[in-house]
Protein backbone atom coordinates (compact mmCIF):
# COMPACT_ATOMS: atom_id res chain seq x y z
CA UNK A 1 0.00 0.00 0.00
CA UNK A 2 1.17 3.63 -1.00
CA UNK A 3 0.58 6.97 1.50
CA UNK A 4 -1.89 8.82 -0.81
CA UNK A 5 -1.31 11.90 0.50
CA UNK A 6 2.62 12.20 -0.13
CA UNK A 7 1.72 10.22 -3.73
CA UNK A 8 -0.41 13.30 -4.41
CA UNK A 9 2.29 15.88 -3.14
CA UNK A 10 5.05 14.54 -5.10
CA UNK A 11 3.22 14.11 -8.48
CA UNK A 12 4.28 16.69 -11.21
CA UNK A 13 4.72 17.54 -14.89
CA UNK A 14 8.21 15.62 -15.68
CA UNK A 15 9.78 17.36 -18.24
CA UNK A 16 13.03 15.35 -19.25
CA UNK A 17 13.02 11.49 -19.21
CA UNK A 18 15.52 8.62 -18.90
CA UNK A 19 15.81 6.19 -21.50
CA UNK A 20 15.22 3.19 -19.37
CA UNK A 21 12.69 1.22 -20.31
CA UNK A 22 9.34 1.46 -17.92
CA UNK A 23 8.54 -2.37 -16.50
CA UNK A 24 5.02 -3.79 -18.54
CA UNK A 25 3.96 -4.93 -14.95
CA UNK A 26 3.92 -1.53 -13.32
CA UNK A 27 2.13 -0.42 -16.13
CA UNK A 28 -0.25 -2.83 -15.81
CA UNK A 29 -1.02 -2.77 -12.47
CA UNK A 30 -1.78 1.17 -12.52
CA UNK A 31 -3.66 0.11 -15.43
CA UNK A 32 -5.81 -2.14 -13.86
CA UNK A 33 -6.35 0.00 -10.79
CA UNK A 34 -7.13 2.89 -12.42
CA UNK A 35 -10.18 0.73 -13.97
CA UNK A 36 -11.60 1.68 -10.89
CA UNK A 37 -12.42 5.19 -11.26
CA UNK A 38 -15.70 6.43 -11.21
CA UNK A 39 -18.01 6.95 -14.21
CA UNK A 40 -20.95 8.56 -15.81
CA UNK A 41 -23.50 5.25 -15.95
CA UNK A 42 -20.11 3.41 -14.89
CA UNK A 43 -19.66 3.40 -19.16
CA UNK A 44 -15.78 3.45 -18.57
CA UNK A 45 -15.51 5.80 -21.85
CA UNK A 46 -11.83 6.26 -21.42
CA UNK A 47 -10.00 4.59 -24.38
CA UNK A 48 -6.00 4.91 -24.42
CA UNK A 49 -3.23 3.56 -27.02
CA UNK A 50 0.35 3.38 -25.75
CA UNK A 51 3.69 3.65 -27.93
CA UNK A 52 6.62 2.58 -27.30
CA UNK A 53 9.75 1.77 -29.59
CA UNK A 54 9.46 1.78 -33.07
CA UNK A 55 5.75 3.21 -33.35
CA UNK A 56 6.58 5.80 -30.59
CA UNK A 57 9.62 7.02 -32.75
CA UNK A 58 7.64 7.17 -35.69
CA UNK A 59 5.05 9.43 -34.02
CA UNK A 60 7.72 11.55 -32.33
CA UNK A 61 9.21 11.77 -35.97
CA UNK A 62 5.75 13.05 -37.78
CA UNK A 63 4.87 15.68 -35.27
CA UNK A 64 8.50 17.05 -35.22
CA UNK A 65 7.96 17.72 -39.01
CA UNK A 66 4.51 18.69 -38.71
CA UNK A 67 5.21 21.30 -35.41
CA UNK A 68 8.12 22.82 -37.27
CA UNK A 69 5.74 23.82 -40.38
CA UNK A 70 2.34 24.56 -38.13
CA UNK A 71 0.98 25.28 -35.09
CA UNK A 72 -1.04 23.48 -33.17
CA UNK A 73 -4.78 23.63 -33.62
CA UNK A 74 -5.35 24.15 -29.90
CA UNK A 75 -8.02 26.79 -28.62
CA UNK A 76 -6.57 29.41 -27.10
CA UNK A 77 -6.97 30.25 -23.27
CA UNK A 78 -9.41 33.00 -22.65
CA UNK A 79 -7.57 36.13 -21.83
CA UNK A 80 -8.59 36.00 -18.56
CA UNK A 81 -6.79 32.74 -17.51
CA UNK A 82 -3.83 33.93 -19.72
CA UNK A 83 -1.65 34.79 -16.78
CA UNK A 84 -1.54 31.23 -15.59
CA UNK A 85 0.35 30.14 -18.21
CA UNK A 86 2.58 33.12 -18.44
CA UNK A 87 3.43 32.60 -15.04
CA UNK A 88 3.79 28.55 -15.61
CA UNK A 89 6.10 29.44 -18.82
CA UNK A 90 8.09 31.69 -16.04
CA UNK A 91 8.59 28.78 -13.51
CA UNK A 92 9.46 25.94 -15.73
CA UNK A 93 11.40 28.02 -18.39
CA UNK A 94 13.53 30.15 -15.52
CA UNK A 95 14.28 26.22 -13.75
CA UNK A 96 15.87 25.34 -17.04
CA UNK A 97 17.74 28.58 -17.39
CA UNK A 98 15.57 29.80 -20.24
CA UNK A 99 15.27 33.77 -20.34
CA UNK A 100 11.85 35.17 -21.50
CA UNK A 101 13.69 37.00 -24.57
CA UNK A 102 15.76 33.71 -25.51
CA UNK A 103 12.94 33.15 -28.18
CA UNK A 104 15.20 30.54 -29.91
CA UNK A 105 15.65 28.10 -26.79
CA UNK A 106 12.16 28.74 -25.91
CA UNK A 107 10.91 27.40 -29.06
CA UNK A 108 13.59 24.32 -28.90
CA UNK A 109 12.07 23.68 -25.27
CA UNK A 110 8.49 23.78 -26.88
CA UNK A 111 9.36 21.54 -29.40
CA UNK A 112 10.48 19.12 -26.71
CA UNK A 113 6.91 18.66 -26.17
CA UNK A 114 6.69 16.40 -29.48
CA UNK A 115 9.50 14.35 -28.51
CA UNK A 116 7.51 13.54 -25.49
CA UNK A 117 10.43 14.94 -23.63
CA UNK A 118 12.35 11.45 -23.71
CA UNK A 119 10.23 9.87 -22.28
CA UNK A 120 9.98 5.56 -23.52
CA UNK A 121 6.35 5.38 -23.59
CA UNK A 122 3.38 7.80 -25.00
CA UNK A 123 -0.37 7.22 -24.27
CA UNK A 124 -2.94 8.91 -26.27
CA UNK A 125 -5.65 9.44 -23.92
CA UNK A 126 -9.25 9.53 -26.13
CA UNK A 127 -13.27 8.85 -25.53
CA UNK A 128 -15.69 8.32 -27.93
CA UNK A 129 -17.43 11.50 -29.93
CA UNK A 130 -21.05 11.42 -28.82
CA UNK A 131 -19.88 11.21 -25.37
CA UNK A 132 -20.49 14.78 -23.44
CA UNK A 133 -19.05 16.46 -20.71
CA UNK A 134 -19.88 14.73 -17.88
CA UNK A 135 -17.86 11.48 -19.98
CA UNK A 136 -15.00 14.00 -20.15
CA UNK A 137 -15.10 14.26 -16.33
CA UNK A 138 -15.19 10.68 -16.20
CA UNK A 139 -11.67 10.13 -18.46
CA UNK A 140 -10.10 13.13 -16.56
CA UNK A 141 -10.86 10.91 -13.09
CA UNK A 142 -9.09 8.04 -14.90
CA UNK A 143 -6.74 10.35 -16.05
CA UNK A 144 -6.00 11.67 -12.79
CA UNK A 145 -5.97 7.69 -10.77
CA UNK A 146 -3.40 6.63 -13.59
CA UNK A 147 -1.02 9.02 -12.99
CA UNK A 148 -0.98 8.72 -8.86
CA UNK A 149 -1.09 4.76 -9.59
CA UNK A 150 2.54 5.23 -11.28
CA UNK A 151 3.80 7.89 -9.60
CA UNK A 152 3.27 5.38 -6.85
CA UNK A 153 5.34 3.42 -8.32
CA UNK A 154 8.74 5.53 -9.23
CA UNK A 155 7.12 6.56 -12.59
CA UNK A 156 7.64 10.15 -13.88
CA UNK A 157 4.57 11.42 -15.93
CA UNK A 158 3.46 14.35 -17.91
CA UNK A 159 -0.21 15.03 -19.32
CA UNK A 160 0.30 16.36 -22.73
CA UNK A 161 -2.60 18.56 -24.27
CA UNK A 162 0.03 20.17 -26.70
CA UNK A 163 -0.24 16.83 -28.80
CA UNK A 164 -4.21 16.63 -29.46
CA UNK A 165 -3.07 19.62 -31.68
CA UNK A 166 -2.23 17.52 -34.26
CA UNK A 167 -4.89 14.40 -34.23
CA UNK A 168 -4.28 13.52 -37.72
CA UNK A 169 -0.95 12.70 -37.82
CA UNK A 170 -1.69 10.55 -34.32
CA UNK A 171 -4.68 8.69 -35.65
CA UNK A 172 -2.84 7.79 -39.02
CA UNK A 173 0.89 7.07 -36.85
CA UNK A 174 -1.77 4.59 -34.28
CA UNK A 175 -4.61 3.56 -36.42
CA UNK A 176 -7.15 5.64 -33.95
CA UNK A 177 -10.49 5.38 -35.18
CA UNK A 178 -11.93 8.53 -36.20
CA UNK A 179 -14.77 8.32 -33.74
CA UNK A 180 -12.99 8.79 -31.00
CA UNK A 181 -11.87 12.12 -29.76
CA UNK A 182 -8.10 12.54 -28.48
CA UNK A 183 -8.12 14.60 -25.50
CA UNK A 184 -4.48 14.75 -24.54
CA UNK A 185 -1.13 12.81 -24.19
CA UNK A 186 0.56 11.37 -21.24
CA UNK A 187 4.46 10.85 -21.58
CA UNK A 188 5.47 7.88 -19.16
CA UNK A 189 8.74 7.24 -17.78
CA UNK A 190 11.80 7.48 -15.23
CA UNK A 191 12.37 11.22 -14.65
CA UNK A 192 15.84 12.51 -15.42
CA UNK A 193 17.06 13.61 -11.38
CA UNK A 194 19.95 16.15 -12.92
CA UNK A 195 17.27 17.94 -15.50
CA UNK A 196 16.51 21.22 -12.61
CA UNK A 197 12.88 21.85 -14.07
CA UNK A 198 12.06 18.02 -12.73
CA UNK A 199 12.30 19.24 -9.06
CA UNK A 200 9.54 22.08 -9.33
CA UNK A 201 6.64 21.80 -8.16
CA UNK A 202 4.59 24.93 -9.32
CA UNK A 203 2.60 27.33 -7.24
CA UNK A 204 -1.21 26.56 -6.50
CA UNK A 205 -4.08 29.11 -5.45
CA UNK A 206 -5.06 28.96 -1.80
CA UNK A 207 -7.96 26.31 -1.58
CA UNK A 208 -10.53 29.69 -0.82
CA UNK A 209 -9.67 31.17 -4.22
CA UNK A 210 -11.44 27.89 -5.94
CA UNK A 211 -13.73 26.45 -2.94
CA UNK A 212 -17.10 28.31 -1.75
CA UNK A 213 -18.78 26.84 1.38
CA UNK A 214 -22.78 27.98 1.68
CA UNK A 215 -24.42 27.22 5.39
CA UNK A 216 -26.79 29.57 5.34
Amino acid sequence: MFDLDQTIKNRHSTRKFLSQPVPRTLLDEALTLAQHAPSNSNIQPWRVVFAEGVRRDRLQEALLNQAKQQQPNIPPLPEAFQHYRQELGTQVYGAMGIAREDKANRQLAVLRNYEFFGAPVVGIICMHQDLSVADALSVGMYLQTLILCLTARGLGTCAQVSLAGYPEIIRNELNIPPELLIICGLAVGYSDPDFPANHLHTSRESVEKNVTFLDH
